[in-house]
């Protein structure tokens, strides 16, 4: 008898697994928010058939209960879902089902825009529309899916923080690919915010990347006007109150190069960043100069903001939303001397765990939403930490292409949650 106690366990951590998604599918069934922005009492959309409620299934067949519990305590949060190729048609008719399935249970889905022409400069999620022309077209078919149905979308991971003429000298040499690619965006955030009830977020990378005030500046050139604000951490680790930091002197830099003194017009170079700040001593002794390694010393940029844009209005200053699905244990950061080359942080940063639920109800300023934009358990290609080889160091093995379902990485990452991993109820 002894052997067939895994089976009666996982029959039972099956049966309430399937009680928890009757329970989610139920509550999903109140009323739907009719506002086209986020409010705190937004929920959003789940998808009963996720790849981690697949995988809770196949955890529980293996026997293997306390990752199948996982999973299904995982596959009971929203997840976006990506939209990276696919004909006009296609689009349209992919996203359309997913608008009304989330509208048939009163949530508002998360959905993500991939598809720009040279996205990630050829790297591991290399790929994207042919041309601007076909990338337009794909955008008008997105939007017609969503038609008057209620949802979010983050247009283009990394679109605006690794432009065409970042790729490389040689990879925009007349800077007539970034030309098109700011023209992209904006027409995509634009077109898809004419939709009645559609929140818009331009993706805007992450605080470890872009200074302040070229992010800004990039954001504004490609139309964050048009839309509801910025998206940051899509895909990657960095803490959740960092990126908030980031995030807010974002937009009241682009504040401060729109509405604020007249001398600062068109000057978002102008602000300071996780980099620098003028209000600093920059004297060399410790505590004296930003380090973006140190957000202790964030405080001079802070009070450079406080010195040059004081309060904005509200009302004035954009929004964004935090990408938290693996952020729970903060960045990952190598052994020292470990590698030589750049060892590709970003990229199944190893060891992480999920970060703060997904909500609506973040109770920071000008932060929409925390939101697991990139599916828990994705890989993001095949990292190498450039070693030379094909192996990924870290793990001993090929890593799975881009957007493959690695179920190890989702284990991993349900097992590290912080806070800890429980059923969304």
């Amino acid at each position: 008898m002894e052997p067939r106690r895994p089976r009666r366990r996982a029959a039972a951590a099956v049966a309430a697994a399937l009680t928890a998604f009757a329970a989610l599918t139920a509550t999903q069934a109140q009323a739907a928010p009719t506002r086209n922005t986020l409010t705190p009492a937004t929920r959003f959309y789940v998808d009963p058939h996720g790849k981690a409620a697949r995988q809770a299934l196949v955890d529980f067949r293996n026997g293997d209960i306390d990752n199948g519990v996982n999973m299904a305590r995982l596959a009971s949060w929203p997840q976006a879902e990506w939209f990276t190729e696919g004909t006009p048609d296609e689009v349209r008719a992919k996203v359309g089902t997913l608008v009304r399935r989330a509208r048939a249970v009163g949530r508002t889905p998360v959905l993500v825009a991939y598809n720009v022409p040279g996205r990630d400069c050829t790297q591991y999620s290399s790929g994207g529309a042919a041309s601007s022309a076909a990338y337009r077209q794909w955008i008008d078919a997105f939007a017609a899916g969503i038609g008057t149905g209620e949802a979010v979308v983050v247009v283009e991971p990394d679109g605006t923080a690794l432009l065409p003429e970042d790729c490389g000298p040689a990879a925009d040499p007349t800077g007539a690919l970034t030309d098109a690619r700011i023209a992209d965006l904006a027409y995509a955030v634009k077109t898809l915010k004419a939709k009645p009830r559609t929140t818009v977020y331009l993706d805007a990378g992450n605080v470890q990347w872009r200074p302040v005030g070229e992010m800004a500046q990039r954001l504004l050139d490609a139309g964050v006007r048009y839309g509801d604000g910025f998206a940051l951490n899509v895909s990657n680790t960095h803490p959740t109150d960092h990126n908030a930091r980031y995030g807010t002197w974002i937009a009241k830099c682009m504040w401060f190069a729109t509405e604020g003194p007249e001398e600062a017009r068109g000057h978002a170079e102008r602000c300071a960043d996780q980099y620098y700040s003028s209000a600093a001593p920059n004297d060399g002794a410790p505590g004296n100069a930003v380090s973006a390694a140190d957000p202790s010393t964030w405080r001079w940029t802070d009070a450079w903001f406080d010195q040059n844009t004081g309060t904005p209005p509200a009302d004035e200053l954009r929004h964004f939303v935090i990408d938290t699905s693996r952020n729970g244990l903060g960045a990952w950061t190598p052994e020292p001397g470990k590698y030589t080359g750049d060892p590709e942080a970003w990229c199944n940063a190893p060891g992480r765990g999920l970060g703060p639920r997904p909500t609506a109800d973040t109770g920071v300023p000008l932060v929409d939403a925390f939101l697991w934009i990139k599916v828990p358990g994705e890989s993001d290609g095949s990292c190498t930490r450039n070693t030379g080889g094909t192996i990924d160091p870290e793990y001993g093995i090929v890593d799975p292409p881009a957007g493959a379902w690695w179920p190890d990485q989702a284990h991993t990452l349900a097992r590290n949650a912080a806070p800890r991993l429980t059923f969304n109820r």
